[in-house]
């Protein structure tokens, strides 16, 4: 049985010099991650630690591990703080309740995270392990509403707030903290 790759969905290829629509295009990389931990649970049931189920496991660890982790600080690091100093008004306040609560989501989700993690690193190294099945839709299901407050809430907000200078310093931001 074959875990990898994700749902069929593809996220568009994006660059930095268009940040929210890469962060929307990391969204889908999220959900992919989160469907193949999902086809994980039945298939650790049927097959155990076997090697599609280590391959999955360490894909999955190194996207959170890195990338994911590389988004929630794109965001608390570059783009909520451009997004507070562009809020005037009724905005500023919009800005403040949003960034606060998608901040407090991200800590949440780190912790659902590091518990999926632990269970997942047996799995990588291919000793017998399993994962909760409850667990893990938690986790998809926290992160799917997360991610749907982001693109229907933060991306067109940071859309109509932000200038292009901001945007490219964000960006930029973004490219320098993955090192390109």
């Amino acid at each position: 049985m074959v875990i990898l790759p994700g749902s069929g969905r593809a996220a568009p290829s994006v660059g930095f010099e268009v940040p929210l629509e890469m962060l929307a295009a990391c969204h889908l990389r999220v959900q992919s991650q989160c469907d193949t931990l999902q086809r994980l649970v039945p298939h650790l049931q049927a097959h155990g630690s076997d090697r599609a189920a280590q391959e999955a496991a360490q894909a999955v660890m190194r996207y959170f591990d890195t990338a994911g982790r590389h988004h929630h600080e794109d965001e608390e690091q570059d783009l909520f703080p451009a997004l507070r100093a562009a809020g005037t008004g009724a905005d500023a306040g919009q800005v403040a309740d949003l960034t606060a609560s998608l901040c407090a989501d991200h800590r949440a989700l780190e912790a659902a995270w590091q518990a999926l993690r632990a269970a997942l690193e047996p799995i990588r190294q291919g000793a017998p392990g399993t994962l909760e099945a409850g667990s893990v839709d938690a986790f998809a299901q926290r992160y799917a509403q997360h991610i749907a407050r982001e693109d229907t809430e933060l991306l067109p907000l940071a859309g109509r707030l932000l200038d292009a200078a901001t945007l490219d310093r964000v960006g930029r931001a973004m490219r320098a903290r993955r090192g390109v």
